[in-house]
């Protein structure tokens, strides 16, 4: 096999274990190209050549895999989302393991599956994502913990959360597929293509990664602590009870969504926050991104999706 790895060495803990997955990918007759990037080097160039290997293992955080997918979306080149950040949210939705061996096993079986990959066209820039991107309360957390990410991991998005209680309320208005505006209040807006985020929660109900639809999930909480009885009900969802989230989450869908906001909100995709604000317009690729998956994770959304 002929595998491309894209290494983002600012990535989570920088532990190397992407380098235990070469080792134990490789045999006889392989050829594994290594291109790294600190964030200098832009990961599209290291892409350019990509279609003339077997696959391209994404080793970093979800926003670098994100980046990976937007370059290679529709070439119908697999990427191997190796998870070498804090919270690695998408290999979690796809049910793939974390450890370096199990992932290069994974690489060898080579299990495909097309998922939709979400793009947000803002200040003039298109950005992808495929777990979710939002605006307001969300995005405050992911700028929040960014400094305390490498210490404590997955945490610091809790520790970012409790301590801004009382975020900004926003006056928001959203158009949904160029036909339906929706008039509304709340801390933010979340574009779910995959559900699941920190400790396995999902926000709603359903897993739909390939049903070429977002949930548009308007927070309509007046703070924080009324979040709390989602994220029991996320909880829950895991036991099979499926409890309503109540009056804090109002859900649309649809596959476009301009996002408006008085005043203005910060922007974040895939846990990346930006310098970015309110308005921009979001559309879903559908099975844009070919994914090798886990034999449980084909099961998942086989099952799901059809």
């Amino acid at each position: 096999m002929k595998l491309l790895v894209i290494n983002n060495l600012s990535s989570g803990l920088s532990d190397g274990s992407i380098y235990d997955f070469i080792r134990a990918f490789v045999r006889d007759g392989d050829e594994v190209c290594l291109r790294s990037t600190s964030g200098t080097t832009d990961i599209a160039s290291l892409l350019s050549d990509a279609d003339g290997f077997d696959a391209v293992v994404a080793s970093g955080g979800d926003g670098t895999i994100a980046t990976v997918c937007t370059e290679l979306a529709h070439s119908g080149v697999p990427v191997l989302p190796f998870p070498a950040g804090t919270a690695n949210l998408l290999a979690t939705n796809l049910a793939s393991p974390l450890e370096s061996h199990a992932l290069a096993k994974l690489a060898r079986e080579g299990r495909e599956m097309d998922f939709d990959l979400g793009v947000l066209d803002v200040d003039g820039r298109r950005i992808g994502f495929n777990v979710m991107a939002g605006a307001g309360y969300d995005a405050a957390i992911m700028r929040n913990a960014e400094p305390a990410k490498k210490l404590l991991g997955s945490m610091a998005y809790f520790s970012a959360a409790i301590s801004n209680p009382m975020p900004q309320t926003a006056k928001l208005r959203l158009v949904l597929d160029d036909e339906k505006t929706v008039e509304t209040e709340g801390l933010g807006v979340l574009l779910v293509n995959f559900s699941k985020i920190q400790f396995d929660i999902t926000v709603t109900h359903a897993n739909e990664p390939r049903d070429g639809l977002f949930e548009v999930v308007v927070l309509k909480a007046a703070n924080a602590f009324e979040l709390i009885p989602v994220l029991f009900a996320g909880i829950l969802d895991r036991s099979g009870d499926y409890p309503d989230r109540g009056e804090a989450l109002e859900i649309h869908r649809a596959a476009k969504v301009r996002i408006e906001a008085e005043p203005a909100l910060e922007i974040q995709y895939d846990g990346e926050p930006t310098t970015m604000t309110t308005p921009f317009v979001a559309e879903i690729l559908p099975q844009a991104s070919r994914f090798i998956v886990s034999e449980e994770g084909f099961e998942l959304f086989d099952i799901e999706q059809g």
